[in-house]
């Protein structure tokens, strides 16, 4: 059975690919956070680095099961 992604367009998002406006997707894969264009095929997710950035130094640390 396939499951089902919830996606949401991002307004008046732009695309640092093509630069084409409201073409912006959002949703949640694995639990990672992730963008695609729909003109052009870009995609970017939400990477390791980039959270323990965002934690702005309250992150403690992240949590790898091994």
């Amino acid at each position: 059975m396939e499951t089902r992604r919830k996606k949401r367009f991002i307004a008046g998002a732009t695309c640092p690919k093509c630069h084409a406006m409201d073409t912006m997707m959002l949703y949640m894969e694995h639990g990672v956070e992730k963008v695609d264009c729909v003109a052009c095929g870009h995609s970017q997710s939400q990477t390791d680095a980039k959270v323990s950035e965002a934690g702005g130094g309250d992150v403690i640390g992240l949590f790898k099961p091994q």
